[in-house]
């Protein structure tokens, strides 16, 4: 039987990064390698029906073998894509056997250092297995691990039929990495009661607490004249979208000032000409009352400005990105238990966290799937110093397993 090892080894060799420029779905077509590989894998170890859909989505149903009939439809779920922020091409992981905790050097940028004083949680991985890129790259972690377990899971499930369980259903989704996991999944086709995403971070935790998100682009209109006749007359949209930018906090209301459960104003691209800017932002908050508050603090940074430029003008949009996953599991409250008992069954002490982030859960929970998020073991992700444990992926199998068994078990 194929370790969860031997799978993520074989997995982060696809590269299968999104763009969030593309105008597809999938956003990028190397996507679908790995979802046929999962495909074809899941219809050779017996899942029948294991495919994947016309949008890049492999769906697949591992049939109950529970004599009850009342067992909820439970899923897991992961995504094929790795970010857009480092290359996943010709990724070359390495694993660190019985790691000492010396620093690890990655061998393709000797720039690149793992140190335990630097990297959260790697203190804890002494005598471990360490898997990494080799320097250049990102590992794919974020999610492959997640992919990797549920297969692994899979695989056991099917092998150790003693072990009841209801329905179960997999779903691996592409283009999470830019906010469009879930765009066109069918969650009736899936037929699921519940799920889990599997692509958190640190052994135990589970989270059901997400940011809830927004995305702002402001398109700012100055007026265009030759440079060299512009006297009274040249209003820079550039310069103009300088400003705004110049405005905001400095020690507050930024990804780099902030913490726990504290929101931000996040501009991440500006672009374009003397005439005409645009300025993207993603703002955070763990309530919608927090993002709008921001957002009017955002708009109002922009209509002073613009007090200084009377003959330009801007348009403020506010896109809706996701909401906050705990709004919907909290009428729920099975889903969170289950994967508390699952956890402690198989030996850990579950942390209960919220999430700085977002993931595919938070989408599902509101579009009528309950789906809070379990440990993956992934650290450092979007990063070439990205690393994950192989006895936490292990120990992410056997949760998946235990949780499936304790669905079967729980009186609704």
């Amino acid at each position: 039987m194929s370790s969860v090892l031997e799978r993520f080894l074989r997995y982060v060799r696809i590269d299968t990064q999104s763009d969030p420029n593309s105008e597809t779905f999938p956003s990028t077509a190397k996507q679908r390698n790995l979802s046929n590989l999962l495909a074809e894998e899941l219809r050779a170890l017996g899942v029948a029906d294991a495919h994947v859909d016309a949008h890049g989505y492999v769906y697949a149903t591992i049939p109950s073998n529970s004599d009850r009939k009342d067992v909820p439809v439970i899923c897991f779920c992961s995504h094929v894509d790795t970010s857009p922020d480092v290359t996943g091409e010709n990724v070359k992981p390495i694993v660190h056997r019985n790691w000492d905790g010396s620093d690890i050097i990655l061998p393709d940028d000797h720039s690149q250092v793992l140190r335990i004083t630097e990297l959260h949680d790697l203190d804890q991985q002494i005598g471990n297995d360490i898997v990494t890129a080799s320097g250049t790259t990102l590992l794919g972690a974020d999610n492959k691990a997640g992919v990797a377990e549920i297969m692994a899971a899979a695989e056991y499930l099917l092998a150790n039929p003693q072990i009841k369980h209801g329905d179960i259903k997999i779903l691996f989704t592409p283009d999470e990495e830019v906010g469009r996991g879930t765009e066109k999944v069918d969650l009736q086709k899936l037929g699921a009661d519940f799920g889990y995403t599997v692509d958190g971070e640190a052994i135990g935790t589970l989270e059901d607490e997400t940011f809830s998100a927004d995305g702002v682009k402001i398109t700012i209109h100055g007026v265009s004249t030759h440079p060299g006749y512009a006297i009274g007359k040249l209003e820079n949209a550039l310069k103009i979208a300088a400003e705004i930018l110049a405005r905001l906090p400095k020690d507050k209301l930024s990804p780099e000032t902030t913490e726990d459960k504290e929101g931000f104003i996040h501009p991440v691209q500006m672009e374009g000409i003397q005439e005409k800017a645009v300025l993207s932002f993603i703002i955070r908050d763990f309530t919608v009352a927090g993002l709008h508050g921001k957002e009017a603090l955002l708009k109002s940074i922009m209509e002073d400005v613009l007090k200084g430029y009377p003959n330009s003008s801007a348009e403020f949009k506010v896109q809706e990105q996701y909401r906050n996953m705990k709004e919907i599991l909290d009428q729920h409250p099975e889903v969170i238990q289950n994967a508390l008992e699952a956890m402690k069954r198989v030996g850990l002490n579950p942390i209960q966290r919220s999430i700085r982030g977002g993931t595919d859960g938070s989408r599902l929970s509101f579009m009528g799937l309950p789906c809070p998020n379990i440990f993956a073991g992934e650290h450092a992700f979007h990063s070439k110093l990205e690393w994950v444990s192989v006895q936490d992926m292990e120990k992410a199998v056997e949760v998946i397993v235990e949780l499936a068994a304790v669905w079967a078990e729980s009186k609704l």
